[in-house]
């Protein structure tokens, strides 16, 4: 036995909502092919504004070839401040707010000493000016940044060595001190004090020389960092724009379509696998059909489209002609392809005999058509004349006199376009045949997905894929053995209703007249009480007296 989990649908049927989306390709094609014209369109009708582009190499006197992009990263960080888009402004004369110049441009590491700066402008000369000013501020503000930071370290060596000379200075001074005390002086004392007086001397010495080179600063840095490439408009092309705009509108419209339609599909809930309509109608698809391209009749008279639709009215025709009963074809979403198929169908029959189509199609489709020879089109009210065969052609659309189908035909051949209708509606008009004793012979499905592979066939225990005619089968079927079944139980009750009646009528006594032999007697006879009773002698109550003591003394005997 499964468990109720196993049997469950699941919440998304992929194969289902790949078959809608496929099915819906217009809609995203067309998402998509607005994205390449609007994007095609804008770059040509509203061009991108002028940029400059330059090319800095940045030293940094910390740099090391182990290094992975950290410094140049800081730089880029640096540049796209307010602090230097300020400069640049001020530099311009320009009163521009730094914080919208800095939507205007970008860095861009290259390597670890080269960056790129890109800036937008109003025009060319503009944007030149621009990124000129934006790459002297940057190298202004990176040299003086490694200037000061040279400075600081100097300073702070020099005050490094003002101390170790304050230290000698006292060394000096114990050493002289100890140095007079001649005989008595401490031989391990000074020679400690000129050990220590000789490192400081070197300490100092140190510090005066490396305070010397960082006073210097860092001429390479300033040497070094520098404009290598002047800032430029790079020429541009419109057609390249509008390429490069195109298809990235095209790639956002089809990633909306497909999405919205994929959406679409999981909400709106229409089947679209033959499986799935045959499920929801109750009824097995025995065709699928095309749509006929629009244009006149003849044009396409040998596509494939019309071929199919004749195979399908030859299968229909032959199931009729077994029953010889009047069939109708109801529509859902596709009037003309039931139009034409009545009319390939009534042409068919008509080899037997008159057709009479009857077209109660809300725009009479029916009777847009040529009729066939020997098929006769009348509409739903019209007075029809006699004929050997009737087709009825209606629809089960939302608004249908549920009713007026029966007059149409004793069965049905439902001819439902894919996608058309919600799963609600299909089991509205499956209840409503139901309701209306309308069997379903079948589903003719229009405009199929044609990679859908699913059988959409219902098995009901015969081996037919009419289920309509099946169930019309087995319901006489259980009709005719539940007739037997209440004759064989009415004629078992006849034979021994009487029996069990007699045996349950009560024991009563019996009055004799006077003077004759009393006999309490019981007979099996349900049909002749009088040779049960005597006709009763009136008494008085002494005579009843007796009589009951004589009939209690006949029991006892």
């Amino acid at each position: 036995m499964t468990s109720p989990q196993s049997s469950s649908p699941p919440l998304i049927d992929l194969h289902r909502l790949v078959v809608a989306v496929r099915r819906r390709r217009r809609l995203w094609l067309g998402f998509a092919l607005a994205g390449l014209v609007l994007g095609g369109t804008a770059a040509l009708v509203l061009p991108s504004a002028p940029t400059a582009v330059t090319k800095v190499i940045v030293v940094h006197p910390d740099d090391s070839p182990t290094d992975s992009g950290t410094l140049m990263r800081t730089d880029v960080a640096v540049l796209e401040t307010a602090k230097i888009a300020a400069s640049a402004l001020k530099k311009l004369g320009s009163t521009e707010a730094p914080e919208d110049f800095l939507e205007d441009y970008t860095g861009l590491g290259l390597t670890n000493n080269v960056m790129q700066i890109s800036v937008k402008g109003e025009t060319k000369p503009d944007a030149v000016a621009k990124a000129q000013a934006l790459a002297e501020v940057f190298i202004a503000d990176h040299v003086q940044r490694n200037q000061a930071a040279a400075t600081a370290q100097a300073k702070a060596l020099l005050d490094q060595r003002t101390q170790a000379q304050q230290q000698l200075a006292d060394i000096d001074a114990q050493a002289a001190t100890e140095a007079a005390k001649s005989s008595q002086a401490n031989a391990g004392t000074l020679e400690q004090l000129y050990t220590q007086r000789a490192d400081l001397v070197s300490k100092v010495a140190d510090l005066q020389n490396q305070a010397q080179q960082a006073g210097i600063g860092t001429p390479q840095v300033a040497a070094g960092t520098q404009i290598v490439d002047a800032p430029a408009v790079p020429p541009s092309s419109p057609l390249r724009s509008g390429a490069t705009d195109g298809a990235i509108g095209l790639a956002l419209g089809l990633a909306l379509g497909l999405g919205f339609a994929a959406v679409t599909a999981l909400v709106r809930d229409r089947p679209v696998l033959r499986r799935e309509i045959a499920e929801n109608l109750g009824a097995s698809v025995i065709a699928q059909l095309s749509t006929t391209p629009p244009g006149p009749p003849r044009l396409w008279s040998w596509s494939p489209v019309v071929a199919d639709r004749g195979r399908v009215a030859v299968t229909l025709a032959r199931a009729t002609r077994s029953e010889r009963g009047p069939l109708a074809l109801l529509e859902l979403g596709a009037p003309g392809v039931a139009a034409e198929l009545a009319l390939d169908l009534a042409k068919e029959l008509a080899e037997d005999g008159p057709v009479v189509v009857v077209d109660d199609l809300p725009g009479r489709d029916v009777g847009q058509l040529p009729a066939p020879e020997g098929v006769l089109v009348a509409g739903a009210g019209e007075t029809r004349e006699a004929a050997s065969q009737r087709i009825g052609v209606g629809t089960v659309s939302p608004g249908t006199a549920w009713t007026d189908l029966e007059y149409l035909g004793t069965e049905a051949v439902l001819v439902v376009r894919a996608g058309h209708a919600s799963t609600l509606w299909l089991h509205t008009v499956a209840r409503q045949l139901a309701d209306c004793r309308i069997p379903i012979a079948g589903v003719v499905l229009v405009d199929p997905d044609p990679r859908d592979h699913t059988d959409g066939t219902l098995w009901d225990g015969l081996h037919t894929a009419l289920r309509g005619r099946a169930s019309v089968v087995l319901e006489k079927q259980a009709v005719a053995e539940q007739a037997a079944e209440a004759a064989a139980v009415s004629e078992t009750v006849s034979e021994v209703a009487p029996r069990k009646f007699a045996e349950q009528q009560p024991e009563r006594p019996i009055d004799w007249p006077v003077g004759e032999p009393v006999v309490a007697r019981r007979t099996d006879s349900f049909d002749a009480p009088t040779q049960r009773l005597r006709p009763v002698v009136p008494r008085t109550s002494s005579t009843a007296t007796t009589s009951g003591a004589a009939v209690r003394n006949g029991r006892q005997t």
